[in-house]
């Protein structure tokens, strides 16, 4: 049997190698911790943010995670508990024994943070996705010039009402009216007093206020002024369509009350105030929001309309959008006129007939601006009715376009449907609504578009409770793990659908 020794100098060396060891088993351990843990938030987030809003992203495309706690209300407590509960079966696995100390979301962000610029990113990234680069470009190519031509109509349209012409016209006949009485007292007297010095005269032929023989011309401008009296819609809109009886009580929508607020969190988005991302938050809205086109199911009918409009019920945004498009036709119109130089003959020619036959040739001019005024709106009222029959009108109306004549301007209402005509390279209803919405302003139609969708959901799906200010677009998260029962990690982690 041989004898072992070993000297302390080995003695020394094994007990150093024995703590290199020790420390790299655990240095491996606490590695291993680290990465389990992180794994676990990872896939809690992962599994967390997979129970995104289904109808949001069936109905409009859109990622955020409801987090209502089905009164309305933020539960931040709620999602937080069903992460952890996420993150427990992955903290179970292996060896490891990990237990979550404490937790919570050091950030969040909502749909409708920052005024609603994360529910504007999400709409104009998936319209960005969806066109793709050229598509943007022909979006931006079909609007930018018609835009400009349909705000310089409007504006014409605006001016030609605000020119009070129709209540000048009316002064300047009263007037004539007034001294053509008075006219026809003294001429009374005077045949009274003739007859006393003379003896009994007579005439023939029929005689005006001064004694001339006058045939009146037929004045349309009494005719079109009791049709402006009527209301625009029973006008315009078809009477076998009907126009939808839906109101909003305004204050439920998200524009009208106090909304709630996320947790600042680093990353948040800049300001997207750029003209081609607005132009596709509006075709974006345009693609999943209806009209009076094409109505929707639920809530609001005519919502593009309410885009427009912010009324609170289907009749009056049809109305007001009908009242503002009127006012484009009627630019639009009157140009024309006042470029044809035989509708302008027609135009001099009526006038001083009428101007003529009440005796105050003076007032042709104030009669003829009634009538530009009265011929433009008959037209526009065709036109209008033609647009919301589905058809279309040319942008910029010539000649060969244009569809009323002056002598059936008396005749308006009997020819409505006859009369009008069809465009195929014009601008359709759906057109001219997405033209009008460029001169709405972003915060307008962002917060009206939120409004809209909210409450389409509520009523769709029953979720009376739905709120886009309860739902999450982002989280940053930050839990306590005790690891092994001695040491205890902090991992924070953000996660996002953008």
């Amino acid at each position: 049997m041989k004898k072992g020794s070993i000297t302390v100098f080995l003695a020394l060396i094994l007990s150093l190698l024995l703590s290199l060891v020790c420390t790299a088993i655990e240095s491996v351990r606490t590695a291993s911790a680290r990465t389990q843990i992180l794994s676990g938030l990872d896939i809690g987030l992962y599994s967390l943010f997979g129970q995104y809003d289904n109808t949001l992203l069936e109905e409009y495309d859109l990622f955020f995670l409801n987090a209502s706690g089905g009164n309305g209300k933020l539960n931040l407590a709620s999602v937080y508990d069903n992460l952890e509960a996420y993150m427990k079966p992955v903290l179970k696995q292996n060896s490891q024994k990990l237990s979550v100390v404490q937790g919570g979301f050091t950030g969040c962000r909502l749909a409708t943070d920052h005024d609603g610029e994360i529910f504007y990113r999400q709409a104009v990234n998936y319209m960005k996705d969806t066109l793709g680069s050229r598509g943007v470009q022909t979006l931006l190519e079909k609007f930018r010039e018609k835009e400009t031509q349909v705000r310089e109509d409007e504006e014409a349209g605006k001016q030609a009402e605000e020119k009070n012409t129709l209540e000048n016209y009316e002064a300047e006949m009263n007037e004539a009216a007034r001294n053509s009485e008075e006219a026809a007292n003294r001429e009374a007297e005077q045949q009274q007093a003739g007859q006393e010095d003379f003896g009994d005269g007579t005439s023939s032929g029929q005689q005006t206020a001064g004694g001339i023989t006058s045939t009146p011309a037929v004045n349309p401008i009494p005719a079109v002024k009791r049709i402006r009296r009527m209301g625009l819609l029973d006008l315009v809109v078809p009477a076998d369509k009907g126009i939808s009886d839906s109101r909003i009580s305004k204050n439920t929508l998200l524009s009208r009350r106090s909304l709630q607020q996320g947790l600042d969190m680093p990353g948040s988005p800049q300001k997207d105030s750029s003209y081609t991302s607005g132009l596709l938050f509006q075709q974006y809205l345009t693609d999943k929001l209806g009209s009076y086109m094409k109505p929707a199911r639920t809530g609001l009918k005519y919502q593009l309309e309410y885009l427009l409009c912010g009324r609170d019920s289907d009749r009056e945004n049809l109305k007001s959008a009908a009242n503002r498009l009127l006012l484009v036709r009627e630019g639009v119109n009157a140009a024309c006129l006042m470029s044809d130089p035989g509708k302008r003959a027609q135009i001099q020619g009526l006038a001083l007939a009428i101007a003529s036959g009440f005796l105050i040739p003076p007032a042709a001019v104030i009669i003829e601006a009634a009538l530009v005024l009265c011929w433009s709106f008959a037209e526009s009222i065709l036109d209008l009715r033609e647009l919301l029959h589905g058809g279309k009108v040319p942008l910029v109306k010539s000649a060969e376009d244009w569809q009323l004549s002056l002598e059936n301007l008396p005749n308006l209402l009997e020819g409505l449907d006859s009369q009008r005509k069809n465009s195929e390279d014009g601008v359709s209803y759906e057109d001219y609504l997405q033209i009008l919405l460029l001169t709405q302003t972003k915060k307008e139609k962002l917060q009206r578009g939120m409004d809209m969708i909210e409450l389409s959901v509520r009523q769709s799906t029953g979720r009376e409770d739905f709120r886009l200010d309860c739902c999450i677009e982002a989280v940053e998260a930050s839990v306590d793990v005790k690891a092994n029962g001695s040491r205890t990690f902090t991992v924070t982690k953000q996660y996002s659908y953008t």
